[in-house]
C-alpha cells in the first residue's frame, strides 16, 4: 500500500512537472519574435564592434613592434658607425704631427739649431693633439706619494725621504678620459 502511495505521487510530480513545461513553451510563444530578433541584432552589432577593436588593436601592436625594430637597428648601426670612427677625430690631430716629421727629414743640410727648432713644433703639435683628444701624462713628482691607481714601482731605492714618496720618475704614464692608459713607471723611497 505504501508502494502504491509513493508511485501515484511520483506520477503526479511527473505530470506536474510537464504540465510546467508546457505552460513555459506557452509564455515563450507569447514572446514576441522581434524582441528576440533585436537581442540578436545588438548582440551580433556588438561582436562586429569587437572584432574590429581587436583588429585595431592587432594593427597598432604590429606598427609599435615594427618602430621597436627599427630603434634597435638604427641603435646598432650607431655603434657601429662609433666604434669604427671613434679614432678619427684622434688621427686627424696626429696628421699635422706626421707631417711635420716628414718635412724635417726633407731639409738637405740641417743644423742642429733648426732640428731642434723642428722637433720642438712637432712637440707642441702632439701635445696639442693629445691634449684635444684628452690623453693626459701623468708626471709625478720627487717626493709625490704613490698612488697605485697611476703608478707603478719598478724598484725601492733608499732616499732621505718619507718611504713609499716617489724618488724617480722612469717613464711618463698617461690617462685617456679619466681611464688609467699607461702608469708612470718610478723607483720609491724604502722606509728609514
Amino acid at each position: 500500500m505504501q508502494e502504491q502511495e509513493k508511485q501515484a505521487e511520483t506520477t503526479n510530480t511527473a505530470e506536474q512537472i510537464v504540465t510546467n513545461a508546457s505552460a513555459a513553451d506557452a509564455a515563450a510563444d507569447t514572446v514576441a519574435p522581434p524582441a528576440i530578433e533585436s537581442a540578436e541584432a545588438s548582440l551580433i552589432d556588438k561582436v562586429a564592434q569587437l572584432e574590429a577593436k581587436v583588429l585595431e588593436l592587432q594593427d597598432a601592436f604590429m606598427r609599435a613592434k615594427a618602430e621597436g625594430e627599427n630603434i634597435r637597428r638604427r641603435a646598432q648601426d650607431d655603434i657601429s658607425k662609433a666604434h669604427k670612427f671613434a679614432i678619427e677625430g684622434f688621427a686627424e690631430a696626429m696628421v699635422p704631427v706626421k707631417d711635420s716629421l716628414e718635412m724635417a727629414l726633407k731639409v738637405e743640410t740641417p743644423s742642429i739649431e733648426s732640428l731642434k727648432e723642428g722637433v720642438e713644433m712637432t712637440l707642441r703639435q702632439l701635445s696639442a693633439a693629445f691634449e684635444k683628444n684628452r690623453l693626459i701624462e701623468i708626471s709625478p713628482q720627487k717626493g709625490d706619494k704613490l698612488d697605485p691607481m697611476k703608478h707603478q714601482a719598478i724598484s725601492m731605492e733608499p732616499a732621505d725621504q718619507e718611504a713609499n714618496t716617489i724618488v724617480t720618475v722612469l717613464q711618463k704614464g698617461y690617462t685617456i678620459a679619466d681611464r688609467l692608459l699607461r702608469p708612470a713607471l718610478v723607483t720609491v723611497a724604502q722606509g728609514k
